[in-house]
């Protein structure tokens, strides 16, 4: 017998090592087999030469932006209409109003790195690729299409290479987990529980609230980032799209967004991210106080409206709420074992770098981390955690971030700087407490916190200040961290991004649910002492769960109740303490339907009752993109830009808490789209009187 196989260590290694090779050659292979299979856009189009023509699919009826990449000067006709282009943010681009169908598309002038790329109506910005599987070689009347719109083999070859290496992580972490499950079981299934319940509450009608302001944005620059991993390409030109924003967001919405011409998929990744994040909220209430406090805790998180809201939402808020509260989880495990801290260091490193590679404002996670590992080091062993870490977390964040962004391959510091400078650019006005603005005070994101949480909410977050006061030190770092995760990320309203409500701090939004946990945890923990009493010691066990029981099923009830009500527009949701979306609505104290909730409803009724000739008025939307119009009224659209005037439409469209707006006053209400009594959109119509 050999030493490998009389040593379990020798033996483990090695096959570990044979596991590793394995899913080498996995990748290997799918990249190959995506490669013998793929063709370009151009490619798919009749010709070989310079001239190439066939037929494009268009889902629907509106006005699509065409444009290009590369250096030939291309010019393309589709359904006989020429495109005037005009340049881009790293390409040339020109739109055509055109109704869904299947008609004829010329491209003259292809070179030999030309790349296709468009927008379909409902989608704004940079462009995405143009997916082959739009386009036929036959004419129109002979042309055949397969899921047109989408790239379903790139997505699914991104879904291999995520199984792959998640399918790894899971075989060599194994053991541990095995192990972890079987210790903590009842722990287990309260996470289990709380993950299904969170996802089911956000993927139920996931779509309802329509298209939001920047899911297209972050849904095209994901497909294109997609595309160009699975591709192998890192060329700069493939990297510019939404380049003010860093790329790991992006690869997650991408995926679903190749699978499907529409947000549905995308989403569903949003509300598996968030739906994580709140088992995550389990295991941390657990290890901060008790496996009670994180039932509570995740039962909470996963009803919460706006954290909900935004696990129905392309967007970068999902996955912020994932990372921060793993990061928060590695953490309050990093002291278990000292000889384990390097290692574990690292993997919070790769959670730190993931999270600033989402969104450049989780940088403020690295002193949320730096607190709580310090808080929870054991005295001997501080200098050591703090050496270690200010050697590590940087490091591998920022070798995280190069290692995924191949835009820094070349000349990093030049494209940071060009990144960080789109986001210094004024951002539109809004409400706040009566006043129209977009210079906030610094106690936006407070304010924010405090009306878009739901009563009870806050009324569990005082029985968590009840129970920090009664614990005193026995609880100290329980409570530091939890205020910790609260403060930390309004760190944000020193700069200058104060805007949107609660998207930037949302990691605070948890933090209220974590301590609202808590609270109830103390409360029902209260009320099972005060009737002690009356109890034989061997039932007072049994009275503290049914005492917790009744208290956490009276929160979940009352934020069902909540969720019920405000369905599907839980970005505008507003708690009883300022008199809900209709009290928000009457003070114009907030945002209400900012985001474009309900143009989706408005459009349609407009649509089906505008007649032939009538004109429509659009520059009362705020996200204007978010209107996706029938064709026919694209042609009869009023638009500022053309010098038209608003008394000049028969149909207006307007977001009342958004931009001002003179609608003529012979102009008739005729339909709302409301939540909770506050109105989100409103269509105005003019009769025309009939001549005698």
């Amino acid at each position: 017998m050999s030493i490998a196989e009389r040593d379990p260590a020798v033996r483990t290694r090695r096959q570990r090592l044979i596991a590793c090779g394995l899913a080498l050659a996995a990748l290997v292979a799918l990249y190959a087999l995506r490669a013998s299979r793929h063709v370009d856009a151009i490619e798919r189009l009749h010709g070989d030469g310079a001239r190439r023509a066939g037929s494009i699919s268009l889902p629907r009826g509106g006005r699509y932006v065409f444009g290009y990449q590369g250096e030939a000067k291309l010019r393309i006709t589709v359904a006989s209409k020429p495109v005037s282009f005009g340049a881009g943010d790293g390409a040339m681009k020109g739109s055509l109003d055109l109704d869904a169908g299947v008609v004829a598309i010329v491209v003259d002038g292809v070179g030999p790195d030309t790349r296709l790329l468009w927008h379909p109506p409902g989608r704004r910005g940079d462009l995405e690729y143009l997916p082959a599987s739009s386009l036929s070689p036959r004419p129109p009347d002979a042309a055949t299409f397969d899921t047109p719109g989408t790239s379903v083999r790139d997505g699914l070859t991104a879904i291999g290479i995520a199984a792959v290496l998640a399918g790894l992580a899971l075989y060599l972490g194994w053991p541990r987990l095995r192990a972890a499950l079987s210790a903590h079981r009842t722990l287990a299934i309260a996470v289990a529980a709380v993950f299904t319940l969170a996802l089911l509450v956000r993927l139920w009608e996931l779509g309802g609230a329509g298209q939001t302001f920047d899911e297209d944005v972050n849904w095209s620059a994901g497909r294109n980032y997609v595309t160009n991993v699975v591709a192998g390409d890192a060329s700069p030109r493939s990297w510019i799209w939404n380049m003010q924003h860093p790329p790991v967001m992006k690869y997650l919405v991408g995926v679903g967004a190749q699978l499907e011409d529409g947000y549905g998929a995308a989403r569903a990744i949003s509300a598996l991210c968030l739906a994580l994040g709140c088992g995550l909220v389990v295991l941390i209430g657990a290890r901060l106080w008790s496996v009670r406090a994180g039932v509570a805790a995740g039962v909470i998180a996963a009803l919460t409206p706006h954290l909900i809201a935004h696990g129905k939402v392309v967007g970068h808020e999902a996955p912020t709420v994932l990372w921060w509260t793993l990061a928060l989880w590695l953490c309050l495990r990093a002291h278990d074992d000292p000889a384990r801290l390097t290692r574990r260091l690292v993997g919070i490193g790769v959670v730190l770098g993931l999270a600033v590679w989402s969104r450049f404002a989780n940088a403020l996670l690295a002193p949320m981390i730096g607190l709580t590992l310090l808080v929870l080091a054991p005295p001997d062993q501080r200098k050591r955690t703090v050496a270690l870490g200010l050697a590590i977390l940087p490091a591998v964040a920022i070798a995280v971030g190069f290692a995924l962004w191949p835009r820094l391959w070349s000349s990093p510091l030049a494209h940071l700087d060009e990144s960080w400078a789109r986001l210094t650019q004024t951002h539109a006005k809004e409400p706040f407490h009566g006043v129209w603005t977009d210079h906030p005070p610094r106690w936006y994101f407070v304010a924010y916190l405090y009306a878009t949480a739901p009563l009870g909410v806050l009324l569990g977050v005082v029985a968590f200040g009840w129970r920090g006061f009664a614990d005193g030190r026995a609880a100290w770092r329980s409570t530091a961290i939890a205020v910790a995760l609260f403060v930390v990320p309004l760190a944000i309203a020193l700069s200058p991004v104060r805007q949107d409500g609660v998207r930037y701090v949302m990691p605070s939004v948890v933090a209220l649910a974590l301590c609202a946990g808590a609270g109830v945890d103390a409360l029902a923990a209260r009320i099972a002492r005060g009737l002690s009493w009356a109890v034989p010691p061997e039932r007072r066990l049994a009275r503290a769960r049914g005492a917790f029981a009744t208290v956490l099923a009276v929160m979940t009830l009352y934020l069902a109740i909540v969720c019920v009500r405000v369905h599907p527009y839980y970005l505008d949701y507003y708690g009883e303490q300022v008199g809900g979306p209709a009290g928000v609505a009457r003070a114009r104290a907030y945002e209400l339907g900012w985001w474009g909730e309900g143009v989706d409803d408005a459009v349609a009724y407009v649509g089906a009752h505008a007649a032939p000739d009538e004109r429509v008025y659009r520059d009362c939307i705020e996200a204007m993109h978010l209107a996706w119009w029938p064709y026919p009224i694209w042609g009869r659209l009023i638009e500022a830009r053309r010098k038209e005037t608003i008394a000049d439409a028969d149909w207006w469209v307007v977001q009342p808490a958004g931009r001002p707006c003179a609608v003529p006053k012979d102009a008739q209400l005729v339909h709302v789209v409301s939540t909770m009594g506050a109105p989100l959109v409103k269509v105005f119509h003019r009769a025309r009187i009939a001549a005698p």
